[in-house]
């Protein structure tokens, strides 16, 4: 949407993340129709129960949180707690790669172990370490890579949150206002 799309290593919690679009208030996982067009463009199994919807979007939400302040107390304790109840003790395939083992074998754990398998291989660690973020809009939070060299964009989008950012900020100081007056 607003930025080039996360390497394909974390495309799968990206994709999930943007699930809603807040500030337009649409949400792919609040229908089962749109749900399982979003599941079966990406690869999951389309038939999900209402309550398993409910499960996505409360899990969305968590990563979610999770990727606006990854120092938070609150967040890293529900991303701990979502861990536990979809996964049991992590795995190292042949391959060398971490897989999660299923802890609830339903439709919902499922995908949101494919989505916390990406995250906790190739967005806690190394290079995507700090890139992987939350729009710092609050009623943005989109999901975004950010690819500046010196990792530290906060906008999904400059020219939308960004600039409604900066034109608060402005208005909050006076703007042309005290100017005028000055």
């Amino acid at each position: 949407m607003r930025r080039n799309p996360a390497p394909a290593e974390l495309e799968p919690v990206e994709a999930f993340c943007n699930t809603a679009t807040l500030l337009h208030g649409e949400d792919e996982l609040a229908r089962p129709g749109t749900a399982g067009g979003w599941l079966r463009a990406h690869g999951y199994p389309e038939a999900v129960a209402s309550a398993d919807l409910a499960a996505l979007t409360e899990a969305r939400e968590t990563v979610r949180a999770f990727l606006v302040d990854r120092t938070s107390p609150e967040a890293l304790d529900a991303l701990n707690h979502l861990i536990r109840s979809v996964a049991g003790a992590p795995a190292v395939r042949p391959d060398g790669t971490l897989a999660l083992r299923p802890a609830d074998d339903g439709p919902a754990a499922g995908i949101v172990r494919a989505v916390l398998e990406a995250l906790l291989r190739d967005g806690l660690t190394g290079r995507h370490a700090t890139r992987l973020k939350a729009c710092a809009a609050p009623e943005c939070r989109w999901v975004f890579y950010d690819r500046a060299p010196s990792s530290n964009g906060l906008w999904c989008d400059m020219d939308v949150c960004g600039a409604r950012h900066k034109m608060r900020a402005y208005r909050a100081r006076g703007g042309a206002a005290a100017r005028r007056d000055g």
